[in-house]
């Protein structure tokens, strides 16, 4: 824990008045909680618009991947920004991109319309890297930690909660469109609370933006997302789909050449691989992928109807969050006891304790998924994983980093957890569309199984990073 200091005394802005943190904390979890809503509201409803749009399981994911995508470019893009201009200044805007976004979802009437305004809510998954800068620099030192734990709960604890909102809106309504007016009106009162409570302090560092870099990098993890998700349909041999992961293998290496060249990066490559930096962010990476998995595979297991396909738990859209539910509760008690266990044991064994209960939960489903208690367990215990992990990977991402970097270190973690993400929603649509049941397009038992311990074996891979972090670096 060398390096830079972990945070900003508790002192106000140069000319402002003071910060007021409990009321800031409020403000920040308030609107990740509605970032995180957005992100999962409609992964209960891709059954429903499969049937709608009559479109194939790849194309309606995309629905979701989407979203994780946008984010991935536009989170090291305006953490960036923030760095430079002010991080309140970079909220506000992430969000007023969620109201326009919702707004257009709300008004689509075809597929690749309200694929365009998820796209343009996704850009506002960069609202937790800012959110935690802005702690970093606003927090006295002994609520840092918990403070970050709870706006990193909130990903986890606003996933449920859209499910659950989806839910109740899908039992009265067949359209999709109700939903996202919901999204528009939280995330306007969202933006609303962050402009009248959310400090504008911090270091600013000025620059020029590395537009170059951020294009690049969409067009290398397009290209990369496109090849994974098609790839059952089109051939894994086809040219279509080589041609795609070659151009997003060349595409990447002129990534790399762009951010070793330009003056100021889009990403700092020295804190995305660098040896503190490397393992936060490989250890992210897997557990955006265990994490946004999940979302997807219980959806669809939960609505699968036992009495005709012979397993599932014959769910409606609401039964899926109310089976979440339980990963909301621990996952805010033990996101608010992170802090301390932090304090204890380090940040890095913290995350490799989080992360193991996880790969856990998920070992509980690959075994035994026949009834409701099996979903409730496995609820129970993912909350405490992802309660823990992300408090402790919030705090580990940022602190051996100087101040005034602090905004991209956690954006870059950022961008490698929904990366992360990203490719786990192409890789389980991948595998449940090319194991089904013989003579239909339902996929099988043994397709969820496997993504169940590939998941788990993703969030195991993930504590054992964490662990070597923490040995590494005492």
């Amino acid at each position: 824990m060398s390096g830079a200091p972990t945070v900003a005394p508790e002192k106000p802005g140069p000319s402002g008045p003071a910060v007021h943190t409990g009321l800031t904390l409020l403000a920040l979890a308030t609107a990740g909680m509605v970032v995180s809503v957005q992100q999962t509201l409609v992964i209960p409803l891709l059954p429903r618009l499969m049937e709608r749009f009559d479109a194939s399981v790849t194309s309606v994911t995309w629905v979701f991947t989407a979203s994780l995508l946008a984010g991935a470019v536009a989170t090291p893009l305006l953490s960036r920004f923030g760095d430079m201009y002010g991080k309140k200044k970079m909220i506000l805007l992430a969000m007023g991109l969620l109201v326009l976004g919702s707004v257009i979802c709300a008004l689509s009437g075809s597929l690749g319309v309200l694929i365009a305004g998820r796209t343009l809510q996704g850009t506002s998954s960069a609202l937790i890297p800012l959110a935690i800068g802005m702690i970093r620099d606003t927090f006295p030192r002994e609520r840092v930690t918990t403070a970050i734990g709870i706006v990193s709960a909130t990903m986890g604890v606003g996933g449920t909660i859209g499910m659950i909102v989806t839910g109740l809106i899908a039992d009265r309504t067949e359209s999709h469109h109700p939903m996202f007016w919901i999204a528009a009106g939280l995330a306007a009162a969202g933006l609303v609370l962050i402009a009248v409570s959310a400090p504008d302090v911090g270091v600013r560092t000025g620059g020029r933006p590395d537009l170059l870099g951020a294009a690049v990098l969409a067009g290398w993890l397009v290209c990369l997302l496109l090849a994974i998700s098609e790839g059952n349909q089109w051939g894994w041999t086809s040219g279509g789909v080589l041609g795609l992961f070659g151009g997003a293998a060349v595409l990447c290496a002129a990534w790399v050449l762009i951010e070793t060249r330009v003056r100021e990066p889009l990403v700092r490559l020295g804190l995305l691989v660098g040896a503190k930096s490397l393992s936060a962010n490989l250890a992210s990476a897997l557990l955006g992928f265990s994490m946004f998995a999940a979302f997807t595979l219980i959806s669809s297991f939960v609505q699968s109807p036992a009495d005709k396909i012979g397993y599932g738990l014959s769910g409606s859209v609401l039964d899926v969050g109310l089976y979440m539910l339980p990963s909301t509760v621990t996952m805010l008690l033990f996101s608010a006891l992170a802090g301390r266990i932090v304090g204890r044991i380090g940040a890095a064994h913290t995350l490799a304790i989080g992360s193991l209960f996880a790969g856990l939960s998920y070992v509980w489903l690959a075994v035994s998924n026949e009834h409701g208690y099996d979903m409730l367990a496995f609820s129970t215990i993912q909350g405490v994983g992802f309660g823990i992990a992300y408090a402790a990977l919030g705090t580990l991402a940022v602190q051996h980093v100087p101040m005034d970097q602090s905004g991209i270190a956690s954006g870059i973690n950022s961008l490698v957890r929904t990366a992360g993400g990203s490719v786990a929603g192409a890789v389980t649509a991948s595998i449940l569309a090319g194991r089904v049941i013989a003579g239909t397009s339902v996929p099988s038992l043994d397709a969820y199984e496997l993504c169940f311990w590939i998941v788990a074996a993703g969030a195991g891979l993930a504590s054992l990073v964490a662990l070597g972090n923490g040995l590494r670096h005492r």
